[in-house]
């Protein structure tokens, strides 16, 4: 989350931080504060998900999910290319 958010070098960068996706102050400097909000991963095939894809990582914008509903949550990747490009 914070490499794609703020590591120009992380080969993701363009399609988070690129777009101006941040974290929210308190999950930047305090990982027990994401803990704190989000909760231990349920399940090892379970990642992290923006409910608004085009908003930040904050509360009540993410939660833990399974990969197949993450996927179904993201832009269209013939978007991706485009604004890539």
């Amino acid at each position: 989350m914070l490499n794609r958010c703020y590591n120009a070098a992380d080969r993701n960068f363009k399609y988070w931080g690129g777009r101006g996706i941040t974290v929210c102050p308190e999950w930047r400097e305090s990982f027990q504060a994401f803990l704190d909000h989000i909760g231990l991963k349920p399940d090892p095939s379970y990642v992290l998900d923006r409910i608004n894809n085009d908003g930040h990582y904050e509360p009540g914008n993410v939660r833990w999910t399974t990969r197949s509903v993450s996927s179904s949550n993201r832009r269209p990747y013939a978007l991706w290319q485009r604004k890539s490009a």
